[in-house]
Protein backbone atom coordinates (compact mmCIF):
# COMPACT_ATOMS: atom_id res chain seq x y z
CA UNK A 1 0.00 0.00 0.00
CA UNK A 2 1.32 3.35 -1.23
CA UNK A 3 2.04 6.25 0.98
CA UNK A 4 -1.13 8.54 1.39
CA UNK A 5 0.02 12.34 0.48
CA UNK A 6 0.81 14.59 3.38
CA UNK A 7 -1.56 17.29 4.59
CA UNK A 8 -2.52 20.38 6.63
CA UNK A 9 -5.52 21.51 8.77
CA UNK A 10 -5.86 24.41 11.26
CA UNK A 11 -6.93 23.31 14.24
CA UNK A 12 -7.11 26.39 15.65
CA UNK A 13 -5.53 29.01 18.14
CA UNK A 14 -2.61 29.73 15.59
CA UNK A 15 -1.85 25.89 15.05
CA UNK A 16 -1.52 23.93 12.24
CA UNK A 17 -0.93 20.23 11.96
CA UNK A 18 0.70 18.25 9.31
CA UNK A 19 -0.87 14.34 9.21
CA UNK A 20 -1.66 11.86 6.42
CA UNK A 21 -4.64 9.84 5.82
CA UNK A 22 -5.32 6.06 4.63
CA UNK A 23 -8.49 3.90 4.09
CA UNK A 24 -12.09 4.28 3.24
CA UNK A 25 -14.13 7.59 4.22
CA UNK A 26 -16.82 5.69 5.80
CA UNK A 27 -14.39 3.43 7.76
CA UNK A 28 -14.23 3.53 11.26
CA UNK A 29 -11.73 6.23 12.29
CA UNK A 30 -8.60 5.47 14.14
CA UNK A 31 -5.97 8.33 15.11
CA UNK A 32 -2.49 7.88 16.17
CA UNK A 33 -1.02 10.33 18.24
CA UNK A 34 3.28 10.25 18.60
CA UNK A 35 5.51 11.02 21.41
CA UNK A 36 8.07 13.22 22.59
CA UNK A 37 10.05 14.59 19.58
CA UNK A 38 7.79 11.75 17.24
CA UNK A 39 6.84 12.67 14.23
CA UNK A 40 4.14 10.63 12.00
CA UNK A 41 6.40 8.56 9.97
CA UNK A 42 7.45 6.86 13.22
CA UNK A 43 4.14 5.17 13.40
CA UNK A 44 5.05 1.92 11.02
CA UNK A 45 3.44 1.98 7.91
CA UNK A 46 2.91 -1.94 7.68
CA UNK A 47 0.78 -1.34 11.34
CA UNK A 48 -1.04 1.32 9.51
CA UNK A 49 -1.60 -0.46 6.47
CA UNK A 50 -2.61 -3.86 8.92
CA UNK A 51 -5.25 -1.51 10.30
CA UNK A 52 -6.51 -0.08 7.37
CA UNK A 53 -6.85 -3.90 6.43
CA UNK A 54 -8.67 -4.80 9.22
CA UNK A 55 -11.43 -2.48 7.99
CA UNK A 56 -10.27 1.50 9.49
CA UNK A 57 -9.23 4.54 8.60
CA UNK A 58 -6.12 5.76 9.56
CA UNK A 59 -4.94 8.97 10.47
CA UNK A 60 -1.81 10.07 11.68
CA UNK A 61 -0.13 13.70 12.43
CA UNK A 62 2.99 15.19 13.69
CA UNK A 63 2.15 17.07 17.23
CA UNK A 64 3.02 20.79 17.46
CA UNK A 65 6.78 21.50 17.67
CA UNK A 66 7.88 18.28 15.76
CA UNK A 67 7.77 17.64 12.26
CA UNK A 68 5.76 19.88 9.72
CA UNK A 69 3.42 21.00 11.93
CA UNK A 70 3.40 24.48 13.98
CA UNK A 71 6.58 25.10 16.12
CA UNK A 72 6.34 27.70 18.70
CA UNK A 73 8.78 30.67 18.93
CA UNK A 74 9.41 31.06 22.36
CA UNK A 75 12.74 30.19 23.71
CA UNK A 76 13.20 26.38 25.11
CA UNK A 77 13.12 25.86 28.52
CA UNK A 78 16.03 23.72 30.22
CA UNK A 79 15.92 20.56 30.70
CA UNK A 80 17.20 21.23 34.39
CA UNK A 81 15.18 24.13 35.39
CA UNK A 82 11.93 22.18 33.80
CA UNK A 83 13.22 18.98 35.83
CA UNK A 84 12.72 21.71 39.09
CA UNK A 85 9.38 22.95 37.82
CA UNK A 86 10.58 26.71 37.03
CA UNK A 87 8.55 26.00 33.01
CA UNK A 88 7.79 29.33 31.27
CA UNK A 89 3.97 30.73 32.02
CA UNK A 90 3.95 31.08 28.14
CA UNK A 91 4.66 27.18 27.61
CA UNK A 92 1.65 24.82 26.61
CA UNK A 93 0.52 21.88 28.48
CA UNK A 94 -0.69 18.59 27.87
CA UNK A 95 -4.40 20.01 27.30
CA UNK A 96 -3.36 22.27 24.61
CA UNK A 97 -2.03 19.72 22.41
CA UNK A 98 -5.28 17.47 23.38
CA UNK A 99 -7.21 20.75 22.33
CA UNK A 100 -5.18 20.17 19.00
CA UNK A 101 -6.08 16.71 18.61
CA UNK A 102 -9.88 17.21 19.11
CA UNK A 103 -9.36 20.85 16.41
CA UNK A 104 -8.00 17.65 13.81
CA UNK A 105 -10.97 15.66 14.65
CA UNK A 106 -13.36 18.99 13.68
CA UNK A 107 -11.33 19.71 10.63
CA UNK A 108 -11.77 16.29 9.04
CA UNK A 109 -15.10 16.03 9.99
CA UNK A 110 -14.70 13.37 12.22
CA UNK A 111 -17.33 13.14 15.04
CA UNK A 112 -15.95 10.01 16.73
CA UNK A 113 -12.68 8.22 16.11
CA UNK A 114 -10.89 5.47 18.76
CA UNK A 115 -7.68 7.21 19.78
CA UNK A 116 -4.38 5.40 20.20
CA UNK A 117 -1.13 7.53 21.59
CA UNK A 118 2.35 6.11 22.60
CA UNK A 119 4.49 7.32 25.18
CA UNK A 120 3.86 11.46 25.24
CA UNK A 121 0.94 10.71 22.65
CA UNK A 122 -0.61 8.85 25.60
CA UNK A 123 -0.64 11.31 27.71
CA UNK A 124 -2.36 13.68 25.18
CA UNK A 125 -4.90 10.78 24.11
CA UNK A 126 -5.54 10.56 27.97
CA UNK A 127 -6.18 14.12 28.50
CA UNK A 128 -8.39 14.17 25.05
CA UNK A 129 -10.26 11.32 26.85
CA UNK A 130 -10.78 12.80 29.68
CA UNK A 131 -12.18 16.22 28.25
CA UNK A 132 -13.69 15.28 25.36
CA UNK A 133 -15.62 12.12 25.99
CA UNK A 134 -18.09 12.62 23.42
CA UNK A 135 -15.32 12.50 20.44
CA UNK A 136 -13.01 9.37 21.75
CA UNK A 137 -14.65 5.97 20.86
CA UNK A 138 -11.90 4.19 22.52
CA UNK A 139 -8.68 5.14 24.29
CA UNK A 140 -5.52 2.95 23.89
CA UNK A 141 -2.71 3.95 26.10
CA UNK A 142 0.80 2.48 25.06
CA UNK A 143 3.95 2.33 26.74
CA UNK A 144 2.59 6.17 28.84
CA UNK A 145 2.21 6.79 32.68
CA UNK A 146 0.20 9.39 34.20
CA UNK A 147 2.31 12.59 35.32
CA UNK A 148 2.72 10.93 39.27
CA UNK A 149 5.85 11.93 40.96
CA UNK A 150 8.26 8.53 41.53
CA UNK A 151 6.05 6.79 38.64
CA UNK A 152 7.01 5.63 34.53
CA UNK A 153 10.48 7.39 35.84
CA UNK A 154 13.77 6.75 33.42
CA UNK A 155 16.41 4.79 34.52
CA UNK A 156 19.22 6.45 35.79
CA UNK A 157 21.24 5.50 32.54
CA UNK A 158 18.71 6.48 30.16
CA UNK A 159 18.70 10.27 31.57
CA UNK A 160 22.65 10.42 30.77
CA UNK A 161 21.91 9.43 27.28
CA UNK A 162 19.34 12.16 26.61
CA UNK A 163 21.32 14.58 28.60
CA UNK A 164 24.00 14.17 25.32
CA UNK A 165 24.11 17.28 22.82
CA UNK A 166 21.46 17.86 20.08
CA UNK A 167 22.72 16.27 16.68
CA UNK A 168 23.70 18.82 13.53
CA UNK A 169 23.54 16.72 11.05
CA UNK A 170 21.50 13.73 9.24
CA UNK A 171 24.36 11.19 10.57
CA UNK A 172 25.10 12.11 13.81
CA UNK A 173 21.08 12.23 14.52
CA UNK A 174 20.96 8.57 13.05
CA UNK A 175 23.84 7.59 15.02
CA UNK A 176 22.12 9.03 18.47
CA UNK A 177 18.99 7.40 17.65
CA UNK A 178 20.95 3.84 17.37
CA UNK A 179 22.28 4.49 20.25
CA UNK A 180 19.54 5.46 22.60
CA UNK A 181 17.36 2.26 20.48
CA UNK A 182 20.39 -0.41 21.61
CA UNK A 183 19.40 1.26 24.83
CA UNK A 184 15.71 1.30 25.36
CA UNK A 185 14.41 -0.77 22.56
CA UNK A 186 13.08 -4.49 23.05
CA UNK A 187 15.94 -6.53 23.79
CA UNK A 188 13.96 -9.69 22.83
CA UNK A 189 13.78 -9.27 19.41
CA UNK A 190 16.67 -8.23 16.64
CA UNK A 191 17.58 -4.83 16.40
CA UNK A 192 18.46 -3.43 13.30
CA UNK A 193 20.45 -0.44 13.11
CA UNK A 194 20.40 0.37 9.37
CA UNK A 195 16.32 0.57 9.99
CA UNK A 196 16.78 2.81 12.65
CA UNK A 197 19.06 4.92 11.62
CA UNK A 198 17.35 5.38 8.20
CA UNK A 199 14.34 6.29 9.95
CA UNK A 200 16.07 9.30 11.91
CA UNK A 201 17.82 10.80 8.70
CA UNK A 202 14.12 11.20 7.35
CA UNK A 203 13.15 12.58 10.65
CA UNK A 204 15.51 14.83 10.27
CA UNK A 205 14.87 15.66 7.29
CA UNK A 206 11.39 16.55 7.88
CA UNK A 207 12.41 18.76 10.97
CA UNK A 208 16.11 18.96 12.27
CA UNK A 209 15.05 21.43 15.50
CA UNK A 210 15.23 20.45 18.66
CA UNK A 211 13.86 23.52 20.44
CA UNK A 212 10.35 21.72 19.88
CA UNK A 213 11.39 18.34 22.21
CA UNK A 214 12.09 21.05 25.10
CA UNK A 215 8.48 22.33 24.84
CA UNK A 216 6.85 19.60 24.66
CA UNK A 217 8.91 17.96 27.85
CA UNK A 218 7.76 21.08 29.08
CA UNK A 219 4.46 20.63 28.67
CA UNK A 220 4.51 17.37 30.13
CA UNK A 221 6.33 18.55 33.28
CA UNK A 222 3.91 21.39 33.65
CA UNK A 223 1.00 19.26 33.45
CA UNK A 224 2.08 17.76 36.44
CA UNK A 225 -0.11 14.75 38.23
CA UNK A 226 -2.99 13.68 35.90
CA UNK A 227 -4.13 10.81 38.15
CA UNK A 228 -7.41 12.34 39.16
CA UNK A 229 -8.16 13.33 35.41
CA UNK A 230 -7.88 9.94 33.84
CA UNK A 231 -10.47 8.56 36.72
CA UNK A 232 -13.19 11.03 34.31
CA UNK A 233 -12.23 8.84 31.53
CA UNK A 234 -15.44 6.80 30.24
CA UNK A 235 -14.06 5.61 26.85
CA UNK A 236 -13.03 1.40 27.01
CA UNK A 237 -9.52 1.65 27.81
CA UNK A 238 -6.74 -0.36 26.47
CA UNK A 239 -3.39 -0.25 28.47
CA UNK A 240 -0.17 -1.85 26.43
CA UNK A 241 3.23 -1.92 28.31
CA UNK A 242 5.99 -4.03 28.03
CA UNK A 243 8.31 -5.63 30.56
CA UNK A 244 11.28 -3.98 29.51
CA UNK A 245 10.93 -0.13 29.00
CA UNK A 246 13.70 2.19 29.96
CA UNK A 247 12.20 5.15 28.94
CA UNK A 248 8.91 4.62 30.96
CA UNK A 249 9.15 1.97 33.61
CA UNK A 250 6.62 -0.36 33.67
CA UNK A 251 5.39 0.83 36.96
CA UNK A 252 3.71 3.77 34.52
CA UNK A 253 1.19 1.54 32.69
CA UNK A 254 0.67 -0.17 35.90
CA UNK A 255 -0.93 3.44 37.30
CA UNK A 256 -2.63 4.26 34.12
CA UNK A 257 -4.53 0.71 34.36
CA UNK A 258 -5.10 1.81 38.36
CA UNK A 259 -6.52 5.39 37.32
CA UNK A 260 -9.02 4.58 34.53
CA UNK A 261 -12.22 3.20 35.61
CA UNK A 262 -12.61 -0.14 33.94
CA UNK A 263 -9.46 -0.31 31.73
CA UNK A 264 -7.93 -3.22 30.41
CA UNK A 265 -3.80 -4.07 30.59
CA UNK A 266 -1.72 -5.79 28.64
CA UNK A 267 1.79 -6.11 29.74
CA UNK A 268 3.99 -7.17 26.98
CA UNK A 269 7.10 -9.61 27.88
CA UNK A 270 10.00 -8.69 25.81
CA UNK A 271 9.00 -5.24 24.71
CA UNK A 272 10.64 -1.85 25.19
CA UNK A 273 10.08 1.55 24.69
CA UNK A 274 9.45 0.74 21.00
CA UNK A 275 6.91 -1.53 18.81
CA UNK A 276 9.19 -5.23 17.52
CA UNK A 277 7.88 -6.27 14.29
CA UNK A 278 7.50 -9.79 15.37
CA UNK A 279 4.88 -8.45 17.59
CA UNK A 280 2.24 -6.59 15.08
CA UNK A 281 0.12 -9.61 14.42
CA UNK A 282 -1.20 -9.67 17.86
CA UNK A 283 -1.01 -6.15 18.22
CA UNK A 284 -3.42 -5.47 15.67
CA UNK A 285 -5.25 -8.11 16.68
CA UNK A 286 -5.80 -6.80 19.97
CA UNK A 287 -6.44 -3.63 18.73
CA UNK A 288 -9.16 -4.26 16.14
CA UNK A 289 -10.83 -6.57 19.15
CA UNK A 290 -10.66 -3.12 21.41
CA UNK A 291 -12.23 -1.29 18.61
CA UNK A 292 -15.26 -3.73 17.43
CA UNK A 293 -15.73 -3.95 21.55
CA UNK A 294 -16.21 -0.24 22.08
CA UNK A 295 -18.24 -0.24 18.88
CA UNK A 296 -20.85 -2.01 20.69
CA UNK A 297 -22.03 -6.20 19.97
CA UNK A 298 -23.22 -5.15 16.50
CA UNK A 299 -20.09 -5.09 15.59
CA UNK A 300 -17.94 -7.12 17.80
CA UNK A 301 -18.59 -10.81 18.53
CA UNK A 302 -14.88 -11.43 19.70
CA UNK A 303 -13.84 -11.30 23.77
CA UNK A 304 -12.12 -8.74 24.58
CA UNK A 305 -7.93 -9.34 24.97
CA UNK A 306 -7.24 -10.94 28.53
CA UNK A 307 -5.08 -8.57 31.25
CA UNK A 308 -1.87 -9.83 30.26
CA UNK A 309 0.22 -11.31 26.90
CA UNK A 310 -0.23 -14.73 28.21
CA UNK A 311 -2.51 -15.81 25.48
CA UNK A 312 -3.22 -16.31 21.96
CA UNK A 313 -4.67 -13.09 20.27
CA UNK A 314 -8.31 -12.79 19.55
CA UNK A 315 -9.82 -12.79 16.64
CA UNK A 316 -9.23 -9.82 14.14
CA UNK A 317 -10.16 -8.91 10.45
CA UNK A 318 -7.51 -10.41 7.75
CA UNK A 319 -4.07 -8.12 7.97
CA UNK A 320 -1.49 -8.23 5.70
CA UNK A 321 1.29 -10.64 6.23
CA UNK A 322 3.76 -9.98 9.03
CA UNK A 323 6.36 -12.52 10.73
CA UNK A 324 4.56 -15.29 12.62
CA UNK A 325 4.77 -15.36 16.43
CA UNK A 326 7.12 -16.88 17.55
CA UNK A 327 7.98 -20.00 19.68
CA UNK A 328 6.46 -20.21 23.58
CA UNK A 329 9.88 -20.18 25.91
CA UNK A 330 9.84 -19.44 29.85
CA UNK A 331 11.87 -16.13 30.65
CA UNK A 332 12.24 -14.25 34.47
CA UNK A 333 11.51 -10.73 33.99
CA UNK A 334 14.43 -8.19 35.33
CA UNK A 335 14.08 -6.56 38.42
CA UNK A 336 12.24 -3.41 38.62
CA UNK A 337 12.32 -0.39 41.17
CA UNK A 338 14.77 -2.13 43.42
CA UNK A 339 12.05 -4.97 43.48
CA UNK A 340 11.85 -8.18 41.74
CA UNK A 341 10.05 -8.59 39.00
CA UNK A 342 7.85 -12.40 39.09
CA UNK A 343 8.60 -15.05 36.42
CA UNK A 344 6.74 -14.85 33.69
CA UNK A 345 5.79 -16.94 30.76
CA UNK A 346 6.90 -15.28 27.32
CA UNK A 347 7.44 -15.82 23.29
CA UNK A 348 11.18 -15.78 22.19
CA UNK A 349 10.81 -13.51 19.57
CA UNK A 350 12.12 -14.66 16.46
CA UNK A 351 14.58 -12.78 14.42
CA UNK A 352 12.45 -9.71 13.66
CA UNK A 353 13.21 -5.88 13.29
CA UNK A 354 12.62 -3.23 15.90
CA UNK A 355 10.89 -0.45 14.97
CA UNK A 356 10.89 2.47 16.61
CA UNK A 357 8.29 5.00 17.84
CA UNK A 358 9.91 7.77 19.15
CA UNK A 359 13.55 9.40 18.13
CA UNK A 360 16.59 9.61 20.04
CA UNK A 361 15.32 13.08 21.57
CA UNK A 362 12.81 11.44 23.48
CA UNK A 363 12.68 12.95 27.05
CA UNK A 364 11.59 12.36 30.26
CA UNK A 365 9.79 8.75 30.94
CA UNK A 366 11.77 5.47 31.97
CA UNK A 367 12.14 2.61 34.03
CA UNK A 368 14.00 0.86 36.46
CA UNK A 369 14.97 -2.13 34.99
CA UNK A 370 18.90 -2.27 34.69
CA UNK A 371 20.90 -2.15 31.90
CA UNK A 372 22.32 -5.42 30.31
Amino acid sequence: MSTPDEQHADVGRGITLCFDDRGPSSAPVVVLVAGLGQQLIHWPEPLCDALVAAGHRVVRYDNRDSGRSTHATTPPPGLLPALLGRVPAANYELHDMAADLRGLLDALGVERAHVVGASMGGMIAQTAAARYPDRIASLTSIFSTTGARGIGRPHWTTWIKLGAAAPSSAQQAADAEVRMFRHIGSHGFEFRADRVGELARRAWERDASSDGVARQMAAILKSGDRTAELAAITAPTLVVHGDRDRMVATSGGLATQRAIPGARLWVVPGMGHDYPEGLWPELVARLTAHFRDADGPSTSGAEPPSAHATGAAPPAPPAPPAPPAPPPSTATSPARGGAAAPAATRTAPAPSVTTPLSTGAERGLIGTQEPR
